[in-house]
């Protein structure tokens, strides 16, 4: 068979590869329960890495989501007694201005996407910073649980974090494949000259689309802080680099135009998979992050559409 034409398949193929022999190694990873925990314990990750889809679907990348996250955390546990559930939609806001900003930087500025997002992160990092008087903060309980409980239920054994993402997920999808501005995002990611001569404002597309991973950076802030009942200007360190495979071994490459939102979803339960197997074989955090480095390069080596390489990095 041509690889060209399996390459699609690769993510859901790894996928289940990597379950089997892990599944061979330790039986148990099978168990229902289990791997429902597991997936509801990735839940804040999978959300930031759906967010992310968005900035590299069109050829770019948003290294401030990880720093958004842990801004968000800050935010929400300094003013949950001021604002209760209304610090959601204060965040979630937020997180959407500074994407935006991001994608303003960017567009109108000409500043490359790895260059502006991540400036953008280091501002996010220092307002948390400041909130926090650089230590961690706690939540009051009670105030958590009136205003966030529903978050962490069970209804019919399946945990309501999950049945966040799920909901996400659907949106993330609708917007990518039912909408006009999917077919744009698309269109952009498939060859920004080629959408501009067909009438496409790229510049708007772009903008929204940093705009929507700011949004998803933020919710998963939320979701974590609320979860650990607490915010820290550390607290998402790490979730970066997992984004990022995540969105890459799910099949969207850095070049953009192809892949989207399922194949996250995908690729997040790859980096679950694999999490599990080195949490089973004991490897320490340290080297965790070595080894997701190496898949990242391995992922973008076998997914980057060379044809569009010119030099830059947009």
């Amino acid at each position: 068979m041509d690889l060209e034409r399996l390459k699609p398949h690769f993510p859901w193929i790894t996928l289940l590869v990597l379950a089997g022999l892990v599944g061979l190694a330790n039986p148990s990873f099978f168990n229902p329960g289990g791997l429902i925990l597991l997936m509801a314990d990735i839940v804040p990750l999978f959300i930031m890495a759906l967010g992310m889809t968005f900035a590299i679907y069109i050829g770019g990348i948003d290294l401030s989501v990880q720093q958004l996250a842990n801004m968000v955390t800050v935010i929400a546990t300094v003013y949950l007694a001021q604002f209760g559930l209304g610090i959601a939609l204060i965040v979630i806001v937020a997180g959407g201005l500074f994407g935006i900003v991001s994608g303003y930087v960017t567009t109108r500025l000409y500043v490359p996407s790895f260059v502006s997002t991540l400036a953008i992160g280091f501002v996010a990092l220092s307002i948390a910073k400041w909130l926090s008087g650089q230590r961690a903060l706690y939540m009051d309980a009670t105030l958590r649980d009136e205003s966030f409980g529903w978050m962490f239920g069970n209804t019919a054994g399946v945990p309501h974090e999950l049945a966040i993402a799920v909901i996400l997920l659907a949106i993330a999808w609708f917007i990518q494949t039912r909408t006009t501005f999917g077919r744009a995002l698309k269109a952009v990611g498939a060859g920004e000259l080629a959408a501009v001569a067909s009438g496409i404002n790229v510049d708007r597309v772009k903008i929204i689309a940093f705009g929507i991973s700011g949004i998803f950076a933020a919710i998963a802030g939320l979701i974590f802080s609320v979860k650990l009942s607490g915010g820290d200007a550390n607290l998402a360190n790490g979730f970066l680099l997992l984004a990022i495979v995540a969105v890459l071994v799910g099949g969207t490459p850095l070049t953009g135009g192809v892949g989207g939102v399922i194949n996250t979803a995908i690729g997040t339960l790859i980096v679950m998979v694999i999490r599990a197997a080195m949490v089973y074989l004991e490897v320490d955090a340290t080297q965790q992050q070595m080894v997701f480095g190496i898949v990242l390069i391995v992922a973008i080596a076998l997914t980057i559409d060379r044809s569009k390489l010119r030099g830059v990095v947009k």
